[in-house]
């Protein structure tokens, strides 16, 4: 028997500056994004009523919910930010442990958080 997992993806943004340190070019300067984040979770059963993994309506307010705490800062000045550099690579990872904890239990896990600077731009993590 095959294993089922059904996976949820959802689309947002949000604007920030940062700047990197120690990068020797444009991006040490502070400077500004519209970053565009994806967010996937997955479950392996479905809701035996609803036949849905989460309600995507429940989704969007969380991934609305952690993304408002970026949104319109300076990145740089986050304490979560203080010591390593607020890269897309960072920021998807911390996008992606502030929703596990927030995730309806029981069932629906984090599968991915992609973050991107840019159309051409992406930065991808997920724990295997």
């Amino acid at each position: 028997m095959p294993t089922r997992i059904w996976r949820l993806t959802i689309n947002d943004h949000f604007s920030s500056a940062h700047q990197l340190r120690h990068y020797q070019g444009k991006c040490e300067t502070l400077h500004g994004h519209n970053f565009t984040v994806q967010v996937q979770v997955q479950g392996r059963s479905l809701d035996p009523r609803l036949g849905i993994v989460m309600d995507f309506k429940e989704l969007k307010a969380l991934v609305k919910q952690v993304l408002a705490e970026l949104d319109h800062r300076n990145l740089n000045e986050m304490p979560e930010f203080s010591k390593i550099n607020p890269s897309s690579e960072h920021l998807a990872r911390h996008i992606y442990h502030r929703l596990a904890v927030l995730l309806p239990a029981p069932g629906v896990t984090m599968h991915s958080v992609s973050v991107a600077e840019g159309p051409n731009t992406i930065a991808t993590y997920l724990e295997e």
